[in-house]
């Protein structure tokens, strides 16, 4: 704000509030000075929701004090802040390559932000939560198959053999085993197998996780599988 918008703004303050008028005239300058050095960086009105009328009626209608150039500072603080908590920085245009180019974008645009001159970027979530997944995701993911590009599949694969044993049953149209609990290790649905052995103090011990699912839990999969196939059909 300008002298000229503070001494307004000190006006309608006046005409709410009596106790902030100063009647003697170097009062009233000095006032103004004091005003315009505190909170001459905070705007009267934005684009987007901030009016610093709105800030002092707000203030004058819930405190018992008397107004200050902080009960304007403050809001507008918050007002930054809470927009600069729901922006998410979207990508620049500029060149990557140029550095000083890309971060004077990525400066600008969050000042814009910050100063009420620009709305805030959110990031649009992929999925809908408890409505399920989004529809065009799910036809993307359909056309393409799996978010994770075969190549990238390919070379994780010996890094999570269990998953890539899994995944080729699938593939062949065999059953999935890991989509029932083992009856043997106790592994949950979802988790791969682990090597059970019996200790000899009789207690069994878990160890580390195979790549191929007990016998027992193929064959518990195999015999659900047509009555899952008759669930979907029916579905």
């Amino acid at each position: 704000m300008d002298r000229r918008e503070i001494a307004a703004l000190l006006a309608y303050i006046g005409r709410l509030d009596p106790r902030t008028i100063r009647t003697d005239q170097g009062e009233a300058r000095d006032q103004l000075a004091q005003w315009h050095e505190l909170i001459g960086d905070v705007p009267m009105t934005t684009q987007h929701g901030w009016d610093a009328r709105v800030a002092a009626r707000q203030h004058i209608r819930t405190s018992p004090y008397q107004m200050l150039p902080a009960d304007i500072a403050r809001p507008w603080e918050n007002y930054r802040h809470d927009r600069l908590a729901r922006h998410t920085d979207p990508t620049p245009s500029a060149d990557p390559d140029d550095q000083a180019a890309w971060t004077a974008e990525l400066l600008g645009t969050r000042r814009a932000v910050a100063a009420g001159t620009a709305q805030p970027a959110q990031a649009r979530a992929i999925t809908s939560g408890r409505n399920g997944i989004d529809p065009r995701l799910k036809a993307r993911l359909n056309e393409i198959g799996s978010c994770i590009p075969p190549a990238a599949r390919a070379a994780l694969a010996p890094h999570r053999p269990a998953r890539a044993a899994r995944e080729a049953a699938i593939a062949q149209g065999l059953p999935d085993a890991l989509s029932v609990r083992c009856e043997w290790c106790q592994a949950p649905a979802g988790e791969p197998c682990r090597r059970r052995r019996i200790g000899p103090d009789a207690n069994v011990r878990i160890t580390a996780p195979r790549a191929t699912p007990h016998p027992g839990r193929l064959d518990l999969a195999t015999a659900r599988q047509p009555d899952r196939a008759q669930q979907s059909t029916r579905t």
